[in-house]
């Protein structure tokens, strides 16, 4: 594949000087001291980890495809016309394939070669845990994909890289975090370009672990006994797996300025998502909860409603902060408006809440004649400010999911110590404080979180157990939106019906379903045709997004 191939300045510059005369005069003169011989492979690894939620042309697929299949976002333009209306657009749908191939998998596989050259063991190891999580990215939307060539082009000449089956990527998923584990040492070197855990050796291999049985949950319905093994084998480890939200793998983004000027998509330092659902027409397009989201909440009592759920008139705001909204909540609830007067489904809020006149919009007219009184669409639930901020956390993996997969093991009868009502709950106790520790966040208290275990328990049966154990999975997964769609997809919880089912099948143009894959890039046909052909071959000849991921046999 030709996106694969490292053309950059700095390896133009070496293999121009490499060609030159001998004479170490000449090599001098053709020398620039200020620039570097190589590509430090901690740079590479710095780099990867901030496109994961930095790149700001990337994350618009979590925003246009991801939330509406997950049934969380509804109501924005781009998320109701994409995800929502199921909106074949090839040019949308392949930004996570286009965008990570010829930059973070590009630099992660050079910087492995690199490292492993240069003997930095350590570095090698981190590089090697990322650019499996990455990839994991890439397989579970489209499914087959190059893995094991893939980044080679400049290193071995790997310009079309062969499409390995989804089943041999999750393979060589286990084998490349084992040994990356194994090989991470306290006496080895030091990783430097870490923006996740600092370097923390002992906490590298807690997330090469806790990844293990991720993957390990992924495949447990197409193949129970390999789960089984490399989850089992992932708890008793080096190193283990998280026991605290201060094992967290949370990439770590700056404070900057809110645009969508040119410079923006290169520019990896704050968090792109937190722009998206902010929005580059805030007062007109805001990120609108979908009902479905907002209705498991609501409607169990769940004391994160109106945490991630906020009503706001943005007839003031700035288009480049959320700090002028006016926040109507309080007021909406003590009025007693109705928050679901009926399930409007997962299209969009229509017909919307019942409208009011607003008491603190009318002293805000006084002074501001343009201010309507009578909010209409303000009733409907957006998204809080707190999940609109560009130094928002990039989430990879928390401890409150590994209590989720511990519970959902204990189910199965894998040999974890603990009961799946204990993981459960200390999951959701965890999930309630993750949004106070890094979203600022009212703190839940054990009063709140007491009543809502109580009225909102494990359940009895294994699959009413399963339900529970994934919904609460999808509402954490709500910053983590690949994740959030992929275990929706393997788990079949919350169970999420088509938009077709509440009445809205006319709008839906690429199928009444909901998918379950997004297609391959149309120009992959012609740049890898080989890999490409044989992957559709597998596929039965369609590159269609309803056909489900190997393990999605639910």
């Amino acid at each position: 594949m030709k996106l694969h191939k490292i053309f950059t300045p700095v390896l133009a510059a070496l293999a121009l000087i490499a060609g030159s005369c001998s004479d170490s005069y000449m090599e001098d003169l053709n020398t620039d001291p200020s620039k570097a011989n190589g590509i430090d492979p901690n740079a590479q690894l710095t780099t990867a980890q901030l496109q994961t939620y930095g790149d700001l042309g990337m994350v618009e697929i979590y925003r246009n495809y991801h939330y509406a299949f997950s049934q969380m976002l509804m109501g924005c333009w781009n998320t109701t016309n994409y995800g929502g209306r199921h909106t074949i657009d090839n040019n949308e749908m392949c930004r996570i394939w286009t965008s990570l191939y010829p930059n973070a998998i590009k630099n992660l596989t050079d910087g492995i070669h690199n490292s492993e050259k240069e003997g930095l063991t350590n570095v090698n190891a981190a590089l090697r845990i990322y650019r499996v999580y990455m990839m994991s990215l890439i397989t579970d939307v489209y499914g087959d994909a190059p893995f094991s060539e893939a980044g080679l082009g400049y290193i071995a000449e790997k310009f079309n890289p062969r499409y390995d089956t989804q089943e041999e990527i999750y393979a060589a998923f286990f084998n490349e975090l084992t040994d990356a584990c194994g090989a991470l040492s306290l006496s080895g070197d030091k990783i430097t370009g870490d923006v996740i855990y600092n370097g923390d050796v002992n906490k590298w291999k807690k997330l090469a672990n806790s990844l293990r049985l991720r993957f390990a949950m992924r495949i447990s319905d197409v193949d129970p006994d390999k789960a089984k093994q490399e989850f089992e084998e992932a708890l008793m480890a080096d190193g283990g797996v998280f026991t605290s939200a201060a094992d967290d793998a949370l990439i770590k983004y700056m404070e900057v300025s809110f645009s969508f000027g040119q410079d923006t998509y290169s520019d990896y330092r704050g968090n792109a998502l937190s722009k998206l659902l902010f929005g580059n027409d805030p007062a007109n397009n805001p990120s609108y909860l979908c009902s479905t989201f907002f209705n498991q909440m609501y409607n169990s009592g769940d004391p994160r409603t109106f945490i991630f759920a906020r009503f706001y008139y943005d007839g003031l705001m700035s288009l480049t902060s959320p700090d002028n909204r006016i926040d109507l909540t309080e007021e909406i609830l003590s009025k007693g408006i109705p928050m679901n007067p009926r399930d409007p489904g997962a299209y969009s809020w229509e017909p919307w809440p019942a409208g009011y006149d607003s008491d603190i919009m009318k002293e805000i007219a006084e002074n501001n004649p343009s201010v309507e009184v009578s909010m209409t669409r303000e009733t409907e639930p957006k998204l809080a400010n707190n999940f609109l901020k560009s130094d928002n956390p990039g989430v990879v993996m928390t401890y409150a999911e590994v209590n989720f997969l511990m519970a959902e093991a204990a189910l199965k009868g894998w040999a974890v110590a603990g009961s799946a009502d204990g993981y459960y709950k200390t999951g959701v106790r965890a999930s309630m404080d993750f949004l106070t520790d890094n979203y600022g966040c009212r703190k839940i208290t054990d009063e709140e979180f007491s009543t809502f275990i109580a009225n909102n328990g494990i359940g009895y049966t294994n699959e009413q157990r399963k339900a529970a154990i994934n919904t609460q999975a999808w509402i954490l997964h709500f910053t983590n939106p690949s994740e959030a769609w992929a275990n929706v997809r393997r788990s079949g919880y919350p169970r999420l019906k088509s938009p077709a089912e509440y009445g809205f099948g006319q709008f839906l143009t690429g199928g009444q379903e909901i998918p379950v894959r997004l297609c391959y890039p149309v120009l992959e046909s012609s740049y890898n045709k080989t890999g490409y052909d044989e992957a559709l071959d597998r596929m039965g000849g369609s590159n269609s997004w309803y056909i489900p991921m190997w393990w999605d046999v639910d």
